[in-house]
């Protein structure tokens, strides 16, 4: 039975992290509805991991180039590709900058929170009128800078708050400043690549203290594997429906599943 809420669990967390509805906030309350009993900061270094799979494994072009950029750039070789990934290696680092800040000052007030259901179901709303509204800014198709890099990085870093969506809140700052939205849902993606990397880091001293027992290792393992498949899935899903300019959608499920869980908190 553990082997199966691990799973589902990892499902999860794979579609969540990518589409604007909050992983966080899901394994919150799938855990809390489920009873998982294992699940906990190791088991989230895993299913992190997992999600870090599916967006190497969708964007690995992209990633390839930008690893070469900064070789070929300072070899000499400036060609508009290679000046592209190269800003964009730049736009990604400077974007992850205010997660770090806060991941590093800020984690065990934050991780106090996420044994808060209505803090969960709040930012839940949050998202939703945040993707509801995104359906209503104009399109433009201003270019990706350091400044909005910056300013998109500090959307992803208020998204550490369980329930608030890293992906929606990230896409709908860049909607905001004007950049095209599937341009900024790519840059989403790639800049969670160092995001989701450094929270797994962050938490691997816990693993190195309570080393994992057969049993729990196997069910951890199904969690990562079923986070990679689902949330490979998310992303193509999202980048559909984002050039269809339906990000509503999420909106309405967010306030759906906020409201139901206020509901369900006060009333049952």
């Amino acid at each position: 039975m553990e082997l199966l809420k691990a799973m589902v669990l990892g499902a999860i967390q794979g579609l969540t992290e990518f589409l604007p509805i909050s992983s966080s906030g899901h394994l919150v309350i799938g855990s809390e509805l489920m009873n998982f009993q294992e699940q906990g900061v190791v088991f989230d270094v895993f299913v992190h991991l997992g999600t870090l799979l599916a967006v190497i494994i969708v964007f690995r072009k992209d990633l390839v180039e930008m690893i070469k950029a900064p070789f070929d750039f300072f070899q000499g070789k400036k060609s508009d590709s290679v000046k592209h990934y190269f800003l964009l290696d730049i736009y990604v680092i400077v974007a992850t900058l205010p997660a770090v800040v806060v991941g590093l000052f800020f984690k065990d007030r934050i991780e106090l929170l996420f044994g808060n259901i209505l803090v969960v179901y709040s930012m839940l709303v949050v998202t939703g009128i945040l993707m509801i509204t995104a359906r209503y800014l104009p399109p433009q198709d201003k270019p990706i800078t350091w400044f909005r890099s910056l300013l998109v990085g500090c959307a992803q870093a208020c998204a550490i708050l369980p329930g608030l969506s890293r992906s929606g809140s990230t896409i709908f700052a860049g909607i905001a400043l004007g950049v095209d939205r599937e341009k900024i849902a790519r840059f989403s993606f790639i800049m969670s690549i160092p995001a989701i990397l450094g929270a797994a880091v962050l938490q691997l001293g816990e693993l190195v203290q309570h080393p994992l027992e057969n049993g729990t290792l196997i069910n951890f393992c199904a969690g990562a594997i079923m986070a990679a498949l689902s949330g490979y899935f998310a992303i193509k899903l999202l980048l559909d429906i984002i050039r269809r300019n339906r990000l509503q959608w999420f909106g309405y499920y967010c306030l759906l599943v906020a409201g139901m869980g206020f509901w369900y908190h006060f009333f049952s």
